[in-house]
């Protein structure tokens, strides 16, 4: 976390100076407010635009904060209004082990960080050295670049660095923007946004800004002034991370627990007792320090692989890859998948990722995918709101993480492995994929205070379902979420939304509007030819078998009965409360090993695994994946 530094600020400028250089600073084009601040703080633009890139994508994000209390194109921090109080894993039903052959375990309650570290109140700072309000710093794009133009000054001062135009004078300043007290992450942060320079970037923003970063080839980093830093080297002890990244080792807590109990994680031996099919990206709903804090408590009911900041995308790892993680709700995913939690707080109003967080997930991820063999597509890097509940009973509390705000467009992007169409207009089956920048469906719930109150339009990644091809028309119905009631427009809600990358099998086609399956119902969606929500996604989907009138669907692919050795109990395979009827289709995403690892122990000598016979696929029935017997349904080419 940032250190504040003990250094006078910049000599303020005389108020008639400070004014002129604000009007200055505010046209109405985002390239010229970057270009405004930077010959106001002699900043390099290059570099301003670089580090501003690597925090927002030059984004202005409607004033709302990130998913740590960061705001504007220069993400500056004001965690200090946007506290928030509980870790994801503390609320609803969901145990996030899911394995009810043991008790429910409840995590403990999160309290809310006792004093803000300055990287998250980095506002203060900015409002000091340039006089601009919270308010305005927050909500105007130029005011905020003026911030971080200041904030880079003012680091390059108190490192005795010269306010040169080489760009590689400014590496020190850059990497102390980062907040990061590891060396390692100070570094990583520097380097992206030096690599970004290099290369050149331009896109427009989301609110309808052209921005270009040409390109600087040949950069000299001059490293001395990261030295000049004094961060401490990161503890690694042996992490799974590539080598691209700022990565440290924090166990997570094991420890026996009086009179017959341990936590809060459970050895194993992947992937050679159990393949990993899943990775599982989640959101902290807390601050990156005291999660950690959770997962280094063995009395705490929930425990994750990774853990990932928002401001610098530095990585602690807690759990080995070969152990299993009690993350995700359900005991046959956890027992197969890794688990990512990246800062955040959705549930107060955070409606972004930063590109620093997301540019270290996706290596962390490309790095386990290629280890463990996991495929790089939406059926198995997975959202933790895409992962099943186990039985009737569990699928309410299912959690919602990491929420429509998520962009998994450029996500897939980052990962090397871009969603492109595959078919043609009338394929059979499509991918959902809408225009991130421009998709921003109505939502409501991202103020806690006033939870009935409209979202800001956002950029999102998902499209809502409807019963017929009419923008009024009901929403559709998941009787699992809401047994007796209606959809909701809740962020927090997916019974009615489709997310981005997921792909359906089609119903049917009216115009601009198109229908899949979707647990059990035909689901219409606004797809119109000029800008459409989804494309075309040929491949194999499933329906059941000439001659039954419907098929059960699980949420996990559990082994027979006799299947189980003596001494350890049979673990029931029941149908959730879905029907899937003959005529419908739904993709497949792959097979499913039959399988269920009894780990109740604190010794693993005795954990085992209890493998089947019986054959499952697994499918894409709604917006959670789940899984069908392979002799109940046929297989074809959508």
């Amino acid at each position: 976390m940032r250190r504040a530094l003990a250094i006078a600020a910049v000599a303020i400028l005389p108020l008639v100076n400070l004014t002129g250089a604000r009007a200055a600073a505010e046209p109405d084009d985002r390239q010229a407010a970057f270009a405004a601040a930077a010959e106001e703080f002699k900043v390099p633009q290059s570099v301003l635009l670089g580090v501003s890139y690597l925090e927002s994508r030059w984004d202005a994000h409607a004033g709302q904060p990130s998913n740590d209390a960061g705001f504007g194109p220069m993400h500056l921090t004001d965690a200090a209004a946007y506290t928030g109080t509980n870790h994801h894993h503390e609320e609803g039903a969901e145990d996030a082990r899911g394995d009810e052959s043991r008790p429910l375990v409840v995590p403990e309650h999160q309290a809310a960080p006792v004093e803000i570290p300055a990287s998250l109140r980095t506002m203060e700072k900015a409002a000091e050295l340039t006089g601009e309000s919270h308010e305005r710093l927050r909500t105007d794009p130029a005011a905020n670049i003026r911030g971080g133009a200041a904030l880079l000054a003012e680091y390059q001062k108190a490192l005795g660095a010269p306010f040169s135009d080489n760009p590689g004078e400014w590496y020190g300043a850059v990497a102390r923007y980062s907040g990061a007290e590891e060396a390692e992450a100070a570094r990583f942060f520097a380097d992206e946004v030096f690599a970004t320079i290099e290369q050149g970037e331009q896109r427009v923003t989301d609110d309808g800004h052209r921005v270009k970063l040409d390109p600087v080839p040949g950069l000299d980093k001059v490293e001395k002034w990261l030295e000049k830093l004094g961060l401490r080297p990161p503890r690694r002890d042996g992490v799974e991370c590539p080598p691209t990244i700022s990565c440290e080792w924090i166990p997570a807590a094991y420890a026996e627990l009086p009179p017959d109990d341990y936590g809060n994680h459970d050895l194993s031996n992947r992937p050679h007792n159990q393949k990993v099919d899943y990775i599982v990206i989640h959101d902290m709903e807390g601050y990156f320090g005291p999660s950690i804090g959770l997962v280094q408590r063995a009395t705490y009911g929930a425990s994750w692989h990774y853990s990932l900041r928002s401001s610098d995308g530095h990585i602690a790892q807690h759990i080995k890859t070969k152990d299993v993680g009690w993350q995700a709700g359900n005991w046959y995913i956890n027992a197969k998948s890794i688990g990512l939690e990246h800062e955040g707080f959705l549930a107060e109003g955070s409606t972004w990722y930063t590109e620093a967080m997301y540019r270290t997930s996706a290596k962390l991820v490309r790095y386990l995918a290629f280890k463990h063999g996991v495929p790089l597509d939406r059926a198995h890097i997975i959202g933790h709101d895409n992962v099943p509940g186990t039985l009737p009973t569990t699928v309410r509390g299912m959690h919602e993480d990491p929420g429509p705000f998520w962009d998994w467009a450029h996500y897939f992007k980052l990962l090397g492995k871009p969603l492109h169409p595959f078919g043609g207009p009338n394929s059979g089956s499509v991918m959902i994929r809408p225009d991130f920048a421009t998709n921003k469906p109505y939502f409501y719930g991202c103020d806690r205070k006033n939870p009935e109150a409209a979202c800001p339009p956002l950029p999102a990644g998902t499209v809502w379902l409807r019963t017929e091809p009419r923008a009024d028309a009901p929403l559709v119905k998941d009787i699992g979420k809401h047994p007796t009631g209606e959809s909701l427009y809740s962020v927090y809600d997916h019974s009615a939304r489709a997310s981005t990358g997921q792909r359906f099998a089609v119903a049917d086609r009216q115009g601009d509007w198109t229908a899949i399956w979707y647990l059990g119902q035909k689901a219409w969606f606004h797809n119109p030819a000029a800008a459409p929500t989804a494309i075309p996604s040929m491949g194999l989907v499933v329906t059941p078998k000439p001659g039954l009138a419907t098929v059960p669907v699980y949420g996990r692919a559990y082994p027979e009965k006799e299947a189980y050795p003596e001494g350890i109990p049979y673990q029931a395979v029941t149908p959730l409360q879905y029907t899937f009827s003959a005529g419908e289709k739904y993709t497949l995403s792959g097979t499913a090993a039959a399988e269920y690892y009894r780990a109740v122990t604190f010794d693993p000598a005795g954990h085992t695994v209890v493998r089947g016979k019986t054959k499952y696929l697994q499918i894409q029935f709604g917006h959670r994946v789940m899984f069908v017997k392979a002799d109940d349904v046929r297989v074809t080419l959508a």
